[in-house]
Formats: C-alpha cells, structure tokens, sequence
C-alpha cells in the first residue's frame, strides 16, 4: 500500500501519525561483541573476494558483483509534498542528475542470470548540497541502494558472520549448507532468496531493507516500477530451460533501447520500535500498518543500458557506500554500521588487486 492509492483525507490521516524521531531514545542499541563481529565479517568479505579473483583473475566488489546495466536519469522531487515528508533533500521540488547501476546480489561476477537470486539497484544522486556524512565531506552525492527482497538476511553483524562463514565453508555443498540453515530459527529468511522470483530487473521493486534517518524521522525506502510497460513485463518469468545465461542484462538492454523508464520513489516512516526494529533488518515493516508513501519519480529515457567503458569503469574505480551522502539522510542500526566498515575494505581490497584507484565522482560529466 502507498500514499499514490489514497485521497486527501486519507493523506491527512498520515500527516498527523506520530513518527518517532531519528534522535529518539532506543532508535539505535549497539549489541555486545557487535565491533568483533563487523571485523570478522569484513575479513571474510575479502577472503571471499580473493576466491573470485583466483576464478577470474579480476577482484570484484564481495556482493552485487555482476553488472547487469548501468543507465542515466533524474530524480524528480515532487513539489506538493505533505510537511511530514519534506525531509533532507526531499524538503523542496527538485531534479537531481542520477546514474545507476543494475546487478545481482552475489558476491560471482560470472552467476548465471537463470538461478534465482536477490538483485541490487544502486543510485548516485549528484547536484546535491547541505551537511555531509564525514566519508562523504568534498563528494556532492547521495549514494542510494536497493536490494530486491524486503528483508535483508545478514539481519545484524552477528548473523551476518555466522551466514557469510557457513556460504565461506559449504557454497560449494549447497545439502549441507542448507542442512546448517535448516538448523537456524531463522531459515525461512535465509532461504528466501533461493526462491525469489526471477523476472525482469525494470520490473522489479527494490527495497533499501535497512533504516535510515529521513530528516526529522526514521524511515525505509523502496522503489517501485511504474510505466505500464514495466508492470506488464513483471509477468515474464526467466525459463531456466530455454533462455541464456545472460538473458536479465539482455531484457534489460532491450527494455532500455525501446522505452523510458519510470520509478516511484518512496518511504514508510518509522512508528512503533517494537514492531518496526532498526536494528534487526530480518523484519518487514509491515506496509498495511505503516504505508509507503511517494517522494519523488525516478526518470529514465530510453538508451543503452550495456556500455562497456561505463561498466569497466563503475567496477574498477567507483564505489557505492551509503554513508557517502547526507547527514539528514544518515544510515542507521547494525546492518548499516557493518556497512561503514566493510564497504571500504573492500573497495581497498579490489583498487590494490587490479591496481586501479577509485573514483569519487562529483558530477554527471564524470561519468563515462
């Protein structure tokens, strides 16, 4: 459910809810051993990389390694927002120049688009101006990201090293590594995405999983197709039986040669901590409750969405991190401070293995 589905009044209505705010008491409870456990987790990360270097001489980011397309576009910022929702750089209308990326969730450049698999989209908004984040000070962009299932399963650090040692010791053995996971309280949300549904990446909706500050508030945000020709393509389905290995980046690159793109960009407010956990990311906020509500439209204009100058250079020298960006728009919980450490190790561990340095791009005109 979101806001485009309701009149004025009901409009109203979530105007006046009370959201709690993003500097509240228990907003964020750092867990015991929770430094530990983002280390070990940042160490694997990198041991996992090394692997895939070994199986193709190239090191790639520890997830969302395979580049489906990359393409251009603006964030359109709605100028008739409620005062609830004119938060950070959403507090005016506004477009902003975009670039993003399109990929598959695991950390194997080389994954056969026909498994079923969680996708990741990720943004880079330019243009964007206020109080920065200290690892984004001097870089005038918003880093946004997306991952295809609403829950994320490395929930906190300390699943998070349990998951990513058990894929380390058994991802060649897929029975005995889901013979630990079967063995977990939580192997539904573990197994989850073997079960995705596996269709085309325009038309799928994106989640950002975990909580971020929204201005004033607390919120998550997602991303949902919106042409029609978007929603009518969500009914195919990948033919595991027919289709080549590559067959999302080729629906992709058709979709994006023949027609525009468009996207609603939104966020679900925080309300209730005990239902609404900041900290364990293994829990939808359930929207029937708490409903998304709209922000701003992602514009994307038909153009070819598999450059390979544009790829090679996204790969080897740019990086992603959503703490590169706004104060207003901080990250929050466990997941998220896993992320400020282990996105830049990484980052270190892929620019010393190809001996390329990154790229912080500050404008459009800086990208390929």
């Amino acid at each position: 459910m979101d806001i485009t589905n309701r009149g004025v009044d009901d409009e109203a209505k979530l105007a006046d809810r009370n959201y709690i705010r993003w500097d509240a008491q228990g907003v964020e409870k750092i867990a015991e051993n929770e430094e530990e456990d983002i280390q070990a987790v940042a160490d694997m990360i990198n041991t996992m990389q090394k692997a895939q270097f070994n199986n193709h001489r190239h090191c790639f980011s520890g997830t969302h390694a395979r580049t489906q397309g990359i393409v251009k576009g603006k964030l359109v910022v709605h100028d008739d927002l409620p005062e609830h929702l004119k938060q950070s750089i959403f507090d005016h209308g506004a477009e902003y120049p975009v670039v993003c990326r399109y990929s598959s969730e695991p950390g194997d450049p080389g994954l056969d688009d026909r498994i079923p698999q969680p996708r990741g989209f990720a943004m880079k908004v330019f243009n964007v101006e206020g109080d920065f984040l200290s690892g984004g000070v001097g870089i005038p962009t918003q880093d946004i990201e997306f991952n295809s299932t609403p829950a994320l399963d490395l929930a906190n650090a300390k699943t998070t090293r349990e998951i990513i040692g058990l894929r380390i010791n058994y991802g060649n053995n897929p029975p005995e590594l889901y013979k630990h996971l079967e063995a977990r309280p939580d192997t539904d949300l573990q197994k989850f995405r073997d079960t995705v549904r596996n269709t085309h990446l325009e038309s799928t909706r994106h989640y950002s999983q975990t909580a971020f500050r929204f201005g004033d508030y607390v919120a998550k945000y997602c991303l949902v197709p919106n042409s029609a020709t978007q929603k009518k393509l969500y009914e195919e389905t990948v033919k595991p039986d027919a289709d080549p290995s590559d067959i999302l980046s080729r629906w992709l690159q058709n979709f994006h040669r023949d027609h525009d793109a468009e996207y609603l960009l939104q966020f679900q407010l925080l309300e209730n901590l005990d239902d609404q956990p900041v900290e364990y990311a293994g829990k939808v906020w359930d929207p029937e409750k708490y409903p998304w509500q709209t922000v701003a439209t992602l514009l994307v204009p038909r153009q070819d969405s598999f450059d390979w100058e544009m790829k090679s250079f996204w790969e080897d020298h740019i990086r992603v991190d959503p703490w590169h960006g706004l104060k207003t728009l901080q990250p929050l919980g466990g997941p998220n401070r896993l992320r400020k450490v282990v996105y830049p190790a990484s980052s270190a561990l892929r620019r010393k293995m190809n001996a390329r340095a990154e790229v912080n791009v500050k404008s459009m005109a800086e990208v390929p």
